[in-house]
């Protein structure tokens, strides 16, 4: 199932999207897609559910965050050993992990606010994963059976708050529309391997990023299972496992972001994002 929410921002509705490409409501029998809908129960639930007869939406509805109401927006850091080069750092030998700020989550096509004092602004297309059931000390074969599904992430980045300000990574990750995730959330049913899915970015229409989660050092499993024993994962909480190379940091001299730049970016079955950067009022 393609899960989604749409609407005005703070009043979406939870929807699906058809075979046909339509979105479709889901009102009738969730009133969100969060991390109750997304057990085990109520996902078997919504499968058995005849999508051809839901209300169809309008197409050009805006498309709000995949998963609303999430508790915990982890990212794992320099998880590509060709970004970690571009980028001048050392591949890690455990997980590199930092947080985004919830307040930082937006619709997958929603403008990218360039913050207050920011010269340094990056983009990253990368895999989320998003939790489907209470999570704690997994193990990496049964790790997968705690995913409900994935969606596309752009971890979008300040780097001189990143980089320049501290050791804390958190400062550049967190600000405001800086976690776009959608269009849709993907049921783990449908995705065949995500240890090989194609992804890419484009700036203006030039393609900066071309990759494949195959190239993952930490694989999405191992990284459940790792973040699993060092805190408790709850449904609806999303992982996003990090990026390949081509972002702006990497690039000689390095480009960043600027207010009327256009940003799409995809990943093979999971949708595609554009966002358009403007300038901080």
């Amino acid at each position: 199932m393609k899960l989604l929410r749409y609407g005005p921002l703070g009043r979406e509705k939870p929807g699906i999207m058809d075979g046909e490409g339509n979105i479709r409501s889901l009102s009738e029998f969730v009133s969100d897609i969060n991390g109750t809908t997304l057990s085990e129960e109520n996902l078997q639930r919504l499968q058995a559910v005849d999508i051809s007869s839901l209300p169809i939406i309008d197409a050009d509805v805006r498309l709000g965050a995949c998963v609303g109401n999430v508790g915990k927006f982890i990212c794992i850091g320099l998880n590509y050993a060709d970004h970690a080069a571009e980028s001048g750092m050392s591949i890690p030998s455990e997980p590199e992990v930092f947080t985004k700020a919830t307040s930082a989550i937006s619709g997958p096509n929603d403008d990218i606010i360039q913050p207050r004092n920011s010269d340094k602004l990056d983009w990253e297309v990368e895999l989320a994963i998003v939790i489907g059931k209470e999570t704690s000390y997994v193990n990496e074969e049964d790790a997968h059976e705690y995913i409900a599904g994935y969606c596309v992430c752009n971890d979008v980045s300040e780097r001189t708050f990143q980089l320049e300000k501290g050791s804390q990574w958190d400062k550049g990750k967190g600000c405001d529309t800086f976690g776009p995730i959608g269009p849709w959330l993907v049921t783990r049913d449908e995705v065949k391997d995500d240890n090989n899915l194609s992804m890419w970015l484009e700036v203006n229409g030039k393609t900066f990023q071309n990759g494949n989660t195959k190239t993952m050092v930490f694989k999405p499993a191992y990284i459940v299972s790792y973040l699993s024993q060092f805190m408790s994962l709850q449904p609806g909480d999303i992982i996003s496992t990090g990026t390949p190379p081509g972002v702006g940091l990497g690039q000689t001299p390095p480009l960043y972001l600027k207010p009327g730049d256009k940003i799409t970016l995809g990943i093979e079955g999971l949708g595609t994002q554009k966002q358009r950067v403007v300038e901080h009022k």
